[in-house]
């Protein structure tokens, strides 16, 4: 990953800002930071990120030409050596702060595979990712769509899904910290994220 220290980017996808999720990637972020990583986070319900409207202006340069928030979250992102992810689960997928950025990242598809014509599924990067979530049910496909999502979106950062903590059973506020094993889990894959790509 060169020289100097990891840089992070942790994105916070829950509408409460001290849910379950947001608790749990507080704890990788402390993890991170505890390794030596540099994290910047990134709340998505304070940003104003409009949805994708689906008007192409990105075929040009690979940018998106909506003129919002976007903007500084896509520079942390093409900046960084590893992302987290952190959404609960609505309808089985991840919850409409985190949908919304991860389709502004269509530009990011276009530049990878239209302006820069790279094939599908050759790996062009060493980025890795870290996707945390929480379910309120106990369904046994509830990741499953939110499994696939976090995949294909990190595709598109040159990043493999290098791990996910799935909880169940957790919906109100504070339910996590019922649960100090799943605290440490998420701590420990923070430290764990951070240095894994300081051994690149």
């Amino acid at each position: 990953m060169g020289n100097g220290k990891i840089k992070l980017v942790a994105v916070y996808g829950s509408p409460r800002i001290n849910g379950n999720t947001s608790t749990l990637l507080r704890h990788a972020v402390k993890g991170a930071r505890d390794a030596g990583a540099h994290v910047d986070e990134i709340f998505l319900r304070d940003l104003n990120i409009s949805p994708c409207l689906e008007i192409y202006g990105c075929k040009t340069t690979g940018h998106c030409v909506i003129q919002d928030d976007f903007q500084k979250v896509e520079r942390l992102l093409m900046a960084c050596d590893g992302v987290m992810l952190a959404s609960p689960i609505f309808f089985y997928t991840v919850s409409a702060h985190m949908k919304i950025f991860m389709d502004r990242c269509q530009s990011l598809w276009v530049k990878k595979y239209w302006i820069d014509r790279i094939p599908f599924g050759e790996k062009t990067g060493r980025r890795k990712g870290l996707f945390i979530s929480v379910g309120a049910t106990t369904g046994k496909k509830l990741f499953d769509g939110p499994l696939l999502t976090a995949k294909f979106f990190l595709d598109v950062l040159n990043a493999e899904l290098w791990r996910a903590l799935l909880y169940r059973g957790l919906d109100f506020e504070g339910d996590v910290l019922k649960h100090p094993e799943y605290l440490e889990e998420a701590f420990g894959a923070g430290e764990s994220l951070a240095q894994t790509l300081a051994a690149f």
